[in-house]
């Protein structure tokens, strides 16, 4: 089915499209696995990655619109399982503009274990503002997952949350900053992970993890460039 669309639709079929490759080239994904997707501004749209699809096969044209309670308005293929997920989270957070899903293996790891990762890095700090929670189990293809999103991540600094027994989900102002999310929770996870096998890790106070996701949030980055976190 298909109707007028925005004329946003399109660019933002293309960064979608482009953006499912940096989840091949940081390892988070394998197979058919994973999707992101973009909030249409100004729109109760968004655009999504088509379910089963090889990466190697996406592109802009065949990236799916769905409006926010999941339905498909434009393309051809059915659109990710993760669907009505995604639609939960963008009706639910309004400032939410981009959502990923991963199974990325440490992070995932840690969501195995119904396990939050704890902050005891700096580079967590900045990023995540504490620790990374961990969502509760749901099952997939309604919108349980997107329910445990939103209740584990409304109020929380952290754009990840590690889903038990399933994966992660990031969200974002905008699809490039929920990767950027997806990218930075995996490398957190893989030095936590690293640390437990050498001993205990050393916790940081709180004063400290405020002082640095205040900076790195509101100073870090070139002046005018828009974004402090990149």
């Amino acid at each position: 089915m298909s109707r007028t669309l925005p004329a946003e639709v399109t660019r933002l079929r293309e960064t979608v499209a482009a953006l499912h490759a940096e989840l091949v080239r940081y390892h988070l994904v394998a197979w058919t696995a994973g999707n992101v997707s973009a909030r249409v501004p100004g729109h109760d749209l968004m655009v999504i990655k088509p379910s089963g699809v090889s990466y190697d096969d996406l592109r802009p044209d065949n990236m799916i619109v769905c409006d926010l309670d999941g339905v498909v308005v434009d393309g051809d293929l059915s659109p990710s399982s993760d669907t009505a997920a995604h639609a939960y989270v963008y009706r639910a957070m309004p400032e939410v503009g981009g959502v990923v899903h991963t199974h990325s293996n440490y992070a995932t790891a840690w969501a195995a274990c119904g396990e939050s990762i704890p902050c005891h890095l700096t580079a967590q700090a900045d990023e995540f503002g504490g620790e990374i929670p961990v969502g509760p189990f749901a099952l997939i293809g309604g919108d349980d997952i997107g329910k445990g999103i939103v209740a584990t991540l409304s109020g929380h600094r952290s754009p990840a949350v590690l889903m038990r027994n399933h994966g992660v989900f990031t969200i974002g102002k905008d699809a490039r900053a929920a990767v950027k999310a997806a990218v930075m929770c995996e490398d957190v996870a893989r030095t936590a992970h690293l640390a437990r096998t050498l001993g205990t890790p050393v916790p940081m106070a709180q004063a400290d993890i405020d002082s640095l996701y205040d900076r790195y949030q509101n100073v870090y980055g070139q002046p005018g460039s828009g974004s402090a976190r990149s």
